[in-house]
């Protein structure tokens, strides 16, 4: 295994380039290798997963550098020189070979490079799409007809599975079209049909299964008394009218209007691209959105995507010349789960927690994960000691995904979850998923008032962790309200505060009375919000008596709040309703500055003249990153907004520009690499400035600083 780690024995990631692998040092280790791959691989085929597959890509690139050193070890069963599993009964009508492989921007153009060599000339366009994280298949039509569906198997035969996928979703049993033609991609499972497929498993007494790509190749394979929900994405068709296949993306785009699934019809989408550069900023685009697209992705294919180009570059012993897949990181890895322990939120909601051996997780060390709630702890039956499957894809916070049970220590003790509240050992309410102490946010009072007073929603300067302890022991305060109420002689008869430090505390609690609706709004620490939305709502709606009287229809109206977030949000304000009026009694500002003209309809002229608005009235998405000179990371959030914007937290291909200061990190490289347009922290610190004080030439000045900005997002 080519599993490094650093001098503290944290893991990094595994190598999966063969070009930097290290060969074995014995043909007995080399052997010994390519047996585990072949089982590995086997495992997979069966719906399970022995090692993950970051692990696998290892393991292959090592084979390929001894092989490479030493052509006399290459034995006839190598995962060099086989694909996929033993084959079956149908053989293939052209070989369905593997696809190379590359793992960085580099290699891109290396491949490339080659490419235009093996043409003679540059290659005309290149297409680009996702690489589905499935299993392999070809379907044969006969005059429109489903007749066949065979697994790829070894490349040469495979298994007839006409049978189990019948019902796969974008696998139509009739074309729109009596068309004879083979259509080639991959069965896989979105997200959401995982999860329904883990449910059906454990309805039926079946362990749930280890991840969606697993789960999609055992299913499709296995006899069951149960139809799994799967899913189709064509790659490739073979037997198609000639007006229809001069290019890849045209043969595409032909069996999207047969009925035919395909990967230019999905959330991911096909690009065609004129050069190299252009393939390398669709390649980081489509990286970037890896975890929005509903269903798993382990790389970008790239390919020649005239038929013309791909005819003249042709084939090596395993792969084709004209195609290359881009591949990303494992978002899913194997590590040790060490213990669970379990957290209680702010607002009561207990939750279980998995404590991690160290694993690079996506380009992320991961120490540890959610393990969601306690229900669903018990269905997926994960314990301490076990080999666990840990999935990170994007921006995700880690999950853990499963377990491997076969390698399940013999004394491992199934998960018993707390009878009591950790916290305050009261009562625990368990008539919901998420299991929450029956006392509710006077559970964790102490957490609410530090969120409260904290520098990200009320800051109140001088209000720290001790003297917060000192009056709630003393029943000075019991929630956030009663600190409007303290006066300088409580506070002074109290340890550690003479006269002037309880007149400053006194007059810095009385200060924060005027502080905008948002920051009321996140200091109340709403469940299913945060300080982006919080913001978002403030300016919605302007008032905390629109707020309140909001309907679900008018909650869903707000950017990012759905139906079940609003229902959530609409109970946890009646619970602190009481809070609010007590807030409100103590003079506590109730109302957004800016109103809601912010977040106005894009055909209302409200938020004309903000500066980070398009002229069709939308906002601009805009990532700050680094410090901005005067502001803290959160006011420079609420700056965004203030300007007319629409602030995020994660860059992606959808974003207008990025704000760029001292400290930032792998944001302003992921703004780089997709090419998006940068802003000096310095120069968006004097657009704030040339906003309040209504200079719009210098504002606009330093906007034409910025291209695109001005125009609508695509």
């Amino acid at each position: 295994m080519s599993d490094d780690r650093t001098t503290d024995g944290t893991a990094t990631a595994p190598i999966v380039d063969p070009a930097r692998a290290l060969p074995h040092t014995s043909r007995d280790d080399y052997e010994a290798a390519v047996a585990q791959a072949r089982r590995a691989a086997a495992a997979y085929y069966a719906g399970e997963q022995s090692i993950d597959d970051a692990d696998y890509d290892a393991l292959y690139a090592r084979i390929t550098a001894s092989e490479r050193e030493h052509p006399a070890w290459r034995v006839a069963d190598s995962p060099t020189a086989v694909v996929g599993t033993p084959g079956g009964d149908i053989e293939h009508s052209t070989p369905m070979l593997s696809i190379g492989n590359v793992f960085n921007s580099e290699g891109l153009h290396d491949w490339a490079a080659k490419l235009d060599k093996a043409l003679g000339h540059p290659a005309t366009s290149y297409s680009v799409e996702p690489k589905i994280d499935g299993l392999a298949i070809a379907a044969r039509y006969a005059e429109g007809r489903l007749v066949l569906i065979a697994t790829r198997g070894d490349g040469h035969t495979g298994e007839d599975v006409t049978s189990q996928a019948r019902l796969v979703a974008g696998l139509p049993a009739r074309l729109s079209a009596p068309v004879t033609i083979e259509v080639r991609g991959e069965v896989y499972m979105t997200d959401a049909d995982f999860a329904k497929g883990c449910d059906l498993r454990l309805a039926h007494g079946e362990p749930v299964f280890a991840n969606p790509r697993s789960a999609a190749a055992g299913s499709l394979r296995a006899q069951r008394v149960y139809d799994v929900p799967l899913s189709f994405m064509a790659y490739a068709a073979h037997g198609l009218p000639d007006e229809h296949a001069h290019s890849h993306s045209a043969s595409i785009a032909y069996l999207g209007t047969l009925g035919v699934a395909t990967t230019a019809q999905s959330s991911a989408g096909l690009t065609v691209c004129t050069d190299i550069d252009e393939v390398t900023a669709a390649v980081a685009a489509l990286g970037a959105r890896r975890g929005e697209l509903g269903f798993g992705i382990d790389g970008v294919v790239v390919k020649a995507d005239l038929t013309a180009d791909q005819a003249k570059a042709g084939f090596s012993t395993r792969a084709p010349r004209w195609g290359t897949a881009y591949k990303f990181p494992a978002d899913t890895r194997t590590t040790k789960l060490l213990r669970i322990d379990v957290q209680v939120g702010r607002t009561g909601v207990i939750t279980p927690v998995a404590v991690l051996e160290p694993v690079q997780v996506g380009g992320v060390v991961v120490t540890s994960a959610t393990l969601h709630n306690f229900t669903d702890l018990e269905r997926r039956d994960v314990r301490a000691g076990d080999t666990v499957h840990v999935r990170r894809a994007g921006d995700v916070i880690p999950e853990i995904t499963g377990a491997v049970h076969e390698a399940r220590p013999v004394d491992a003790e199934p998960y018993s979850p707390p009878v009591q509240c950790p916290r305050c050992g009261g009562d625990i309410d368990r008539g919901n998923l998420r299991w929450r102490c029956a006392r509710g946010r006077a559970c964790g009072e102490k957490a609410t008032l530090l969120y409260y007073t904290s520098r990200d929603a009320m800051d109140i300067e001088g209000l720290g962790e001790k003297i917060l302890d000192a009056l709630l022991a003393t029943g000075h305060i019991t929630d956030a309200a009663d600190l409007y109420a303290l006066d300088v002689p409580t506070l002074a008869a109290m340890d550690r505060l003479g006269t002037v430090s309880a007149t400053n505390l006194v007059g810095s609690i009385a200060a924060t009375k005027a502080r905008p609706l948002s920051r009321v709004l996140t200091g109340l620490g709403i469940r299913m919000t945060g300080r982006t939305l919080s913001r978002r709502i403030a300016r919605h709606f302007g008032t905390m008596d629109a707020i309140l009287a909001a309907t679900p229809a008018e909650w869903e109206q707000v950017d990012g709040i759905g139906s079940e977030r609003a229902a959530v949000i609409i109970a946890e304000l009646a619970e602190v309703a009481p809070l609010i009026a007590k807030l409100a009694g103590h003079g506590v500002n109730m109302t957004e500055p800016t109103g809601p003209a912010v977040n106005a309809a894009p055909d209302s002229a409200a938020g004309s003249g903000l500066p980070l608005r398009r002229p069709d009235g939308t906002p601009m998405t805009v990532v700050v990153t680094g410090s901005v000179p005067g502001l803290t990371r959160n006011q420079g959030n609420e700056a965004v907004e203030e300007l007319g914007g629409k602030s995020s937290g994660s860059v992606s291909a959808k974003t207008d520009f990025v704000v760029v200061g001292d400290g930032a990190g792998s944001k302003a490289t992921k703004a780089a690499d997709l090419g998006l347009p940068i802003l000096d922290a310095d120069k968006f610190a004097q657009l704030l400035t040339a906003h309040r004080t209504g200079d719009h030439d210098t504002a606009t000045t330093i906007l034409h600083t910025v291209a695109r900005v001005t125009q609508p997002a695509a």
